[in-house]
């Protein structure tokens, strides 16, 4: 094992002690308002590293489990809603659905409310400072909750998500299946040199303010990389790239797709959310055994 291996392995080793030194402590209330027919929703209180209180809205189908359940991981933005925007509502009826907010975010910005763009970068200077850490670390507490709770069927549990949705699977190991759509950790330095689009123009906003500290933002996301987290992924995963062409394609994608330590396959966008999204959900179907896609109404 190489310096850096042992590193990143040693780094994430001391998080994944402080989680499991820390109590989830969960606390669950029904939220009535947004009870259906079909489903009954809570929020959830859990607690992250550093005894900070993370929010959560679970929703349970109405029956007898356990259910097929989609965790989703945290996007980068100041929201995280029940469902995706653009879900079919009616999805609850079928799945157990988890979507969690880390630290920061809002219904989790107590005492700490971040600032977008800002995020990204909040203590990149030092690996032990960079807050990322810490929201890794809440993704995976997430996974490890959802994974316990009796009416989900913790061998039909598929992780949607951007960046964190593979790290967090990477680090604990109980996602069934995997839904990845790259965003922040794969070649972020390098990604970041070709845009001038926000996220990833963070760091660009960054070393210009601090140009001195190029060696040190690269020393800190080391430990962040794709690359490194995808050997670990043993399940059945589909990464989600961008359409052809772009420096998130196929191609652009195919040393994380190769570097997975599971079967791995790979959907690049066609530019449609309709057709993206019905290739993707019929993927998760598939996997998870649970009857053919749900879909929007807006797309029949």
């Amino acid at each position: 094992m190489t310096d850096s291996a042992s590193r990143f392995e040693l780094y994430w080793e001391s998080v994944l002690g402080r989680l499991g030194d820390t109590p989830a402590a969960p606390e669950t209330s029904a939220i009535a308002l947004r009870d259906t027919d079909f489903a009954r929703l809570y929020g959830v209180r859990l607690t992250g590293v550093g005894s900070y209180r993370l929010f959560g809205y679970l929703s349970v189908p109405r029956g007898e489990g356990p259910f097929p359940t989609i965790y989703w991981t945290p996007p980068y933005g100041s929201v995280q809603e029940i469902i995706p925007q653009g879900t079919a509502n009616e999805v609850r009826s079928r799945f157990v659905t988890f979507s969690l907010a880390h630290r920061g975010q809002r219904t989790a910005d107590r005492p700490l409310a971040v600032m977008y763009p800002g995020l990204l970068t909040h203590g990149i200077e030092s690996p032990d400072r960079y807050l990322f850490r810490e929201i890794v670390a809440d993704a995976a507490r997430g996974l490890q909750f959802l994974a316990g709770r009796p009416e989900v069927d913790p061998d039909r549990l598929v992780a949607v998500g951007n960046d964190l949705a593979l790290q967090s699977a990477a680090l604990t190991g109980l996602a069934s299946c995997l839904v990845c759509s790259p965003e922040l950790f794969f070649d972020p330095l390098g990604w970041a040199g070709r845009t001038r689009a926000y996220p990833l123009e963070e760091y660009n906003d960054y070393l210009r303010s601090f140009p001195g500290r190029r060696a040190s933002v690269a020393r800190t996301l080391a430990n962040f990389d794709l690359l490194r987290f995808a050997p670990r992924v043993t399940s059945p995963t589909l990464i989600a790239c961008g359409p052809a062409g772009s420096d998130r394609d196929e191609r652009a994608l195919a040393p994380l797709i190769n570097a997975i330590g599971g079967p791995a396959s790979s959907y690049q966008s066609v530019q449609s959310d309709y057709l993206d999204g019905v290739a993707i959900d019929s993927w998760i179907a598939e996997r998870l055994g649970s009857g053919p896609p749900i879909l929007p109404r807006h797309w029949s």
